[in-house]
Formats: C-alpha cells, structure tokens, sequence
C-alpha cells in the first residue's frame, strides 16, 4: 500500500516546475519535502493530491492509477501555510464539516469527530469558535478536519511557518505523534533543515524543481549525495573551500592541511571541494588534529548562548556558528579551528568523494 510517483513533471508555459521525479512513500511513513522557496515543495504536494495533472508520468495509488483522477474523487487531505478555519461555526462543527459533505450518518460524525479531537486535544475547545483559540489550537483545528475523513494521504505544506516560535515547537512535538495514530502518509513540506531532523521518518531534498536525495532522514543528513543536498540541508548553507590531494597530505589552502587518512585515504590525487557545517568551525582547537583556517570577521549575530559569524575566506565566505557570546571586531582577523572528521569532499561534479569520517562511523 503506497503512493508511486512514476517519473513525474510538470511544466507550466515552457518553465519547468517539476523535473521527472521518481519516488515510492510506503503507507505509514512520514515523508518530509526540504527546500528552500521555489524549489517545487508545493508544486509536487499538489501533483500528489491530484489538484494539478502531470505534464508526464504517472501517480499510482495502492496499485491503481489515478494520475487523471479528480482530487473529490481521491482520499487525500491537504493543509496549509495559511491555516483556514470557518469561524461561523464551532470547533466541533468544523471538523463535521468534511462528513457532512459526504454524506454520513450523525452518529458516525459524533464518533469520528469526537475520536480525531481527542488525538489532538482538541475536546475541551469543542464548542468555542475558531477565534476564541490560540494560534496552535486553530492549527491543530484545521488538521484536524484535514484527519477526520480518513484520509490515506495527509499533505502538510509548512503548517507551522506563521505560528510564533512556542506553538511552532509544541505542534512540532505533537505531529509525530499525531501521524502514528493515524497511520496515513504524511507528506511535510518546511524549509528548515532542523524541522525535518526532528520529524525524522524520510526526507526528499528538492533544489530548483529536482528531487536530488531522497532517505531516512538522518542518513540524508549524515552522508548527502552531493554538494547541493548538503547544502540544502545544512541550517546555515554548507560552507565551502577548494581543496586538493597530494600525496599523503589534504590541502584546504596555504598551511591548512591534513593527513589523507581515514575517509580521505582512497580518494586519488587532485582537486576537490571540501564542505563543512557552521557548528563544526571552532575558536579554539578541540583536537590535535584541527586545521586553522585565518578568516576576516564580518559581523556577528548574538542568540543568547551562541553566535554566528559571518567570515570571508579568500573568495568564500563563511559563516560559523560558536557557543558562548564573543564580542568580536568587525574587519578582524580571527583563527577558525576545523577538525578534518567533519569534512566533506566533493569531486568537480559536485558528487560526495568521501563522507565525513564522523558521519561514516554512525
């Protein structure tokens, strides 16, 4: 029981919205779509809930095809960005509303709706009106009436992104939760890498239309399979500088250099494109085997317990991502401390040469 997108595109005018996609969601499985804007999150949900047609391929559904069916005709809901709520009726009526449509019986609705408020703690609000709720309430209202039909297909397209940064935490907390209980495919689409991590089940990175990775989730993250996965995936992009072998010795230019050991032992001698997170760049040296980096500091944004620093490189530039507050002089010079294990190495096509070491142990 799935639903296969087999070699799926959608162009618009001439301008390609979807690239030919193949992808395989089992029944069960949360599925997250991470891109930035306009890399084709909601143009492939809507593919997948059947509002657009396929300029090419086919979506089959548990076995059948139903790439021309209506989307009335399928069982799928969808909920979006900008969560909609009919604020006339009550929260019990809302969630109603679906089954009334279809025509069922009073006393299935009173089970169905009473049943799908209580797996979102919706049953002490049943009989206020949508605006006498919070933000997350009217969220997970909303949800709901997307879960009470039953739904094999549930498309989340960034439901939290208007929501305040607490009620984005407590329904982030809450969705997985939710999705077991239902047992339907979730697809949800975000453009923030820490919001796929913490869903976790699998993740489809997108970048200008394409599907460039797709996996369990962790494994996406640990080891991209390519320089534009890594850096969609990365919260603030991937971070990147030239590099090369010679020898025995990996040069990340001037004196930075290690020993080519470990993920870096089979990779032959020439030119490469290492990357590496924010978090893994260092004030100060935390193994022997750390290579400097002398960058020039741009500016500084304080968090609270962190700091970013934005940072040029030569021709690159950087940013860092350091615990602790550091007031720092814009236009100074400053050592960034890198440990080789959490280098990526990317040949000139852009495709991974050698995983991180540390992300090839787990």
């Amino acid at each position: 029981m799935a639903l296969e997108l087999q070699a799926v595109s959608r162009v618009v005018k001439g301008q390609v919205h979807v690239h030919p996609t193949t992808l395989t969601l089992e029944k069960g499985t949360m599925n997250v779509l991470l891109g930035p804007t306009l890399s084709g999150k909601t143009s492939l949900m809507r593919l997948m809930a059947g509002l657009d047609a396929p300029s090419a391929g086919r979506l089959i559904w548990h076995g059948t095809d139903v790439t021309g069916v209506r989307v009335q005709d399928r069982k799928v809901a969808m909920v979006y960005q900008q969560f909609i709520n009919y604020p006339a009726m009550s929260v019990y009526d809302n969630i109603a509303s679906p089954l009334r449509l279809m025509g069922k019986a009073g006393a299935e609705i009173d089970r169905a709706v009473r049943a799908t408020a209580e797996m979102l703690k919706l049953t002490p609000m049943l009989g206020r009106k949508p605006l006498e709720l919070s933000g997350g309430q009217q969220q997970r209202c909303a949800l709901a009436r997307a879960l009470v039909k039953g739904a094999g297909l549930v498309l989340l397209d960034e439901p939290l992104a208007n929501l305040d940064y607490k009620l984005r935490e407590e329904l982030r907390a809450e969705i997985p939760r939710i999705f077991e209980e239902s047992g339907a495919i979730f697809v949800y689409a975000t453009t923030e890498p820490e919001e796929a991590l913490l869903l976790g089940g699998n993740t489809a990175t997108l970048w200008e239309g394409r599907v460039t990775q797709f996996g369990p989730t962790p494994a996406v993250y640990r080891q991209p399979a390519d320089a534009t996965t890594a850096r969609v995936f990365s919260d603030p992009p991937m971070n990147f500088v030239s590099c090369f072998r010679e020898g025995q010795r990996m040069n990340f230019g001037g004196a930075a250099n290690a020993p080519a050991e470990g993920a870096f032992a089979p990779l032959p001698e020439g030119r490469y494109t290492a990357g590496f997170r924010a978090n893994h760049l260092h004030l100060n040296t935390h193994s022997g085997r750390a290579v400097e980096f002398r960058c020039t500091l741009g500016v500084t944004e304080i968090t609270g317990s962190e700091t970013f620093l934005h940072l040029t490189h030569g021709q690159d530039r950087w940013v860092a991502l350091v615990h602790g507050v550091h007031d720092l002089k814009p236009g100074s010079e400053v050592s960034l401390w890198l440990d080789p294990a959490h280098v990526y190495i990317f040949d000139a096509e852009g495709r991974l040469a050698a995983p991180a070491a540390y992300a090839a142990a787990a």
